[in-house]
């Protein structure tokens, strides 16, 4: 992406044509002139208009005709989103219209604006740093309560500042350790080693916690991942259509139809779910088929929460087995688990107390408690075995209220920072690579000028995150991402 700041640039920040009202934004140095150029209004121009102010007036096109009627908000630089001076046209919103009024704005001297351009402006204008223009687009994006939280959070500098505080101290110490360089054959000492080594031990331990929440912040960003696992024809697809209210996967009596995972989203209780329904477990020489079951038991091992279904028509023996096999996937330190005793609309499920007894027995083997959950108590950290009918949907309203139950915790208020960015946890690990480096190279007696460089290395790092070291190739891959208009 180019930098054209010299450049006035116009685009719509609504989706014309979806409500009553269309905005175009138009930001650069001769935006209030080119306004003026397009909006006629009653009393006095744009241009002579102070900032903060909203004029009436309308739009002519080329034979002289109102087109429409519009607010004009004016803003004037540095007070602005870009930092620039900017204007955002309020008309109705006919594709016609905005269409019309953006090409009366081409003719007039502006040009269209790129993808995120009007952020990279904010950005390269100071009113923002790079992890703050990033999380512009999560606002966006953002499609449940807990997402919008960490986005806002992070737009409004939240992340930021913690990076900038730990920048700021290893700058500090790395300035004091070259001036020790300066200072070689006298064998002073300016920088204190006993205050370094207690600062690298902070400094790795809140990056180190950083890199961490970044599972449980991708899972609210894009869906806490649950798996839907189980032997073929346990009826995984219908769970998943039941919950969707749609028939988004195929449900046939022909065993292994699922050969690879479906996968939908769905917003329960203000937390987003991403469901994933995976091939049926057993035994096959079928080439597809196989794939798809490796492909099972991958996402099972990066699900937060995995659904076990369990067929009561089933015969004891090949359910014990499906339910051992989900069992032994299951990593209970960081993964929960729900088994769903499925068909109750044709098998009582009263009359299974032999395979209920078999799974609590198994589960306790593991050291998980379990507990028929018929109601919407608080769970612990109890396995709950929810009777449920996926085809008639008896059942399925426990499930949710299980589900939502579980990551009750993403939802409160917290003024914990999670990092939901893949590019942000690279530079940290990179960043704490450096660190352990300089913590290692201390304890075996480091020359201070190789301390001092991986030091350095780190501050680039975190540096790279907020902006204070970029390059027009990042920036390019940060911003094209971004919808025309922001």
């Amino acid at each position: 992406m180019y930098i054209r700041n010299e450049d006035t640039i116009c685009a719509p920040a609504t989706v014309p044509g979806t409500g009553a009202i269309s905005v175009i934004r138009v930001s650069g140095p001769e935006a209030l002139g080119i306004t003026d150029k397009v909006i006629k209004c009653k009393k006095g121009s744009i241009s002579e208009s102070k900032g903060y102010t909203i004029k009436f007036g309308v739009i002519l096109d080329d034979a002289g005709t109102v087109l429409d009627e519009v607010l004009v908000s004016i803003f004037r630089a540095p007070h602005s989103y870009t930092g620039e001076n900017s204007v955002e046209i309020s008309c109705h919103a006919s594709s016609y219209i905005v269409s019309a009024v953006m090409d009366l704005l081409y003719a007039a001297g502006a040009r269209a604006a790129e993808p995120g351009e009007f952020t990279q402006r904010a950005f390269l204008n100071g009113k923002m740093d790079l992890a703050q223009a990033e999380a512009v687009a999560d606002v966006i994006a953002s499609q449940n309560a807990a997402a919008h939280r960490i986005a806002f959070k992070q737009m409004k500098g939240g992340f930021s500042s913690e990076l900038k505080g730990m920048r700021s101290e290893l700058l500090e110490l790395v300035s004091l350790m070259e001036l020790e360089l300066d200072f070689s054959e006298e064998e002073v000492e300016f920088a204190d080693r006993s205050r370094l080594d207690s600062l690298l031990g902070q400094l790795i331990a809140h990056v180190g916690r950083l890199i961490d929440s970044f599972k449980l912040g991708n899972a609210i960003k894009n869906g806490v991942p649950v798996a839907i696992a189980g032997a073929t024809n346990t009826g995984k697809s219908t769970l998943l259509n039941s919950l969707l209210g749609e028939d988004r996967a195929i449900v046939s009596d022909v065993h292994g139809t699922t050969r690879d995972t479906v996968e939908e989203t769905l917003n329960i209780d203000g937390v987003l779910f991403r469901f994933i329904d995976t091939a049926g477990l057993r035994e096959t020489e079928e080439t597809v088929e196989k794939i798809g079951i490796e492909r099972t038991f991958k996402k099972i091992s990066e699900a937060s929460i995995i659904l076990g279904m369990v067929d009561l028509t089933r015969d004891f023996e090949s359910t014990c087995e499906t339910v051992h096999e989900i069992i032994e996937k299951v990593d209970f330190s960081c993964q929960k688990l729900v088994i769903l005793l499925n068909k109750t609309d044709i098998c009582d499920f009263n009359n299974n107390v032999t395979t209920i007894n078999f799974i609590v027995s198994s589960l306790e083997c593991k050291g998980i408690k379990s507990s028929i959950t018929e109601n919407t108590t608080e769970l612990a950290n109890q396995t709950s075995i929810i009777a449920i009918s996926a085809k008639t949907g008896s059942g399925i309203n426990i499930l949710r209220s299980v589900l939502a139950a579980s990551q009750r915790d993403l939802l409160a208020d917290s003024d914990t920072t999670l990092v939901t960015n893949q590019r942000h946890v690279q530079a940290l690990s990179d960043a704490r690579t450096s660190l352990l480096r300089v913590q290692e190279g201390l304890a075996f007696g480091l020359p201070t000028d190789l301390a001092a460089q991986d030091i350095r290395e780190a501050i680039y790092h975190l540096g790279s995150i907020v902006g204070e070291i970029s390059t027009d190739e990042v920036l390019g891959n940060i911003f094209r991402n971004f919808c025309i208009g922001k």
